[in-house]
């Protein structure tokens, strides 16, 4: 594999090499070069998650053709492109020329930017293996790329932004799916037509997992900025080695001090070793846990809303979680007016085999067809499972 790590190291200099918006090109005239590539294409998802377009095609040499970033769309759920991200594993067909139709997941960490579709006229084990890495490859310079062009966020919107929605999805992470050995956390947010200042939050250091979902009153601008306040004193509390409780005073605090209104929200923080969660309620809806095959509400103590004056303090809550665990947290958008007739519980168990990406597709899908596209209020979903501790050290899970 030597050659091959060679070719890896080629592709990554050229694409640091040529201009952030460029890198899909360099990507589609290396495989055009190496295998023979036609038609290379880069199909982004969408930020809903319900449909893929279309970024970069290439002209029959290789290269980019003229007008090549194009916002072609398509419908993703039941496509081909569908069956590529939820099993992860590429796919192979006759083009119908004497050549191979090739569709390759580009994902990084459990986030699944998209997928690479090519033709290929000798498409042997080999250079499938190449295209399957280069794809892979792929992944890590989007990323690395997209915090220097606006190319790859405008490319992946197929409705017009409104300046709350703006807001909203820059105060988002960068991915909404997240795999370690510990853990697989995915999340969504299905924005209602008024933004209501749904948010969600994760970050990982060394011993602990962050967790954070809020929901900021009220709609539009207003509930964007106070979101943005909400969000922006939850981050700084975390980066400053806060835990959960303490996260959730100086929210608390920074609502109170510039009175912009309140907000609900759920915070944890998941010790990677041991699996123990500390946990903060601040007025918001229960998580549910599916454990066992069974799903429950976990019934923590709820505290007053961030931002509401209160003699009594934040209670830091703690519960242990084993391997195979899921954890979903969620909005009151998730269960509010038109979103009452999902039975949330029975979709949890029902797609307690699935990934976490498509529990959250799948509750969220539910949740806008049962309110018909027309949501009073945001819905927010975070989907957390956890295989264990004794994964980190190659022991696989175990009941702790």
């Amino acid at each position: 594999m030597e050659g091959a790590d060679l070719e890896l190291g080629e592709l990554l200099a050229a694409a640091e090499a040529a201009p952030p918006g460029e890198s899909v090109d360099v990507v589609a005239r290396d495989l055009a070069k190496r295998f023979g590539a036609d038609h290379v294409s880069l199909l982004l998802v969408d930020l809903v998650g319900q449909r893929l377009v279309r970024l970069t095609a290439t002209d029959d040499e290789g290269g980019a053709a003229e007008g090549a970033h194009r916002a072609e769309s398509t419908e993703l759920q039941g496509s081909v492109y569908d069956r590529v991200l939820q099993s992860q594993r590429q796919h192979v067909e006759p083009d119908g020329q004497g050549g191979q139709r090739v569709i390759t997941p580009v994902t990084n960490r459990g986030d699944c930017i998209g997928v690479l579709e090519m033709t290929l006229q000798h498409g042997d084990d080999v250079a499938l293996e190449q295209v399957a890495a280069a794809a892979h490859a792929l992944a890590y310079i989007l990323i690395t790329d997209r915090r220097f062009t606006d190319l790859y966020h405008v490319s992946r919107r197929t409705t017009r932004t409104s300046l709350a929605a703006e807001i909203q999805h820059q105060l988002l992470p960068s991915s909404p799916c997240c795999e370690a050995t510990q853990f697989t956390l995915a999340a969504g947010l299905v924005p209602a037509d008024d933004i209501g200042g749904d948010t969600y939050d994760y970050s990982l250091d060394r011993e602990v997992l962050h967790v954070s979902i809020t929901d900021a009153m009220g709609h539009n601008a207003d509930s964007a900025l106070l979101a943005t306040l909400l969000v922006g004193a939850l981050r700084r509390a975390r980066r400053d080695n806060c835990d959960a409780l303490r996260q959730a005073e100086e929210a608390h605090e920074a609502l109170l001090k510039h009175r912009r209104g309140l907000a609900t929200g759920q915070l944890a923080g998941i010790n990677l070793e041991s699996g123990e969660c500390e946990l903060v309620n601040a007025g918001h809806p229960w998580p549910l846990r599916l454990r066992d095959g069974a799903v429950e509400e976990v019934s923590l103590a709820v505290n007053l809303p961030f931002g509401v004056p209160s003699p009594s303090p934040f209670r830091l809550q703690r519960m242990r979680l084993l391997p195979g665990d899921r954890l979903v947290f969620l909005t009151d958008g998730m269960q509010e007016r038109c979103a009452k007739a999902v039975d949330l519980a029975a979709l949890v168990r029902a797609t307690g085999a699935l990934h976490p990406r498509e529990v959250v597709r799948t509750l969220t899908t539910a949740v806008r067809e049962a309110c018909r596209d027309e949501l009073r209020d945001d819905a927010t979903v975070l989907v957390l499972d956890w295989h264990g501790a004794r994964a980190a050290h190659g022991e696989g899970p175990s009941g702790v």
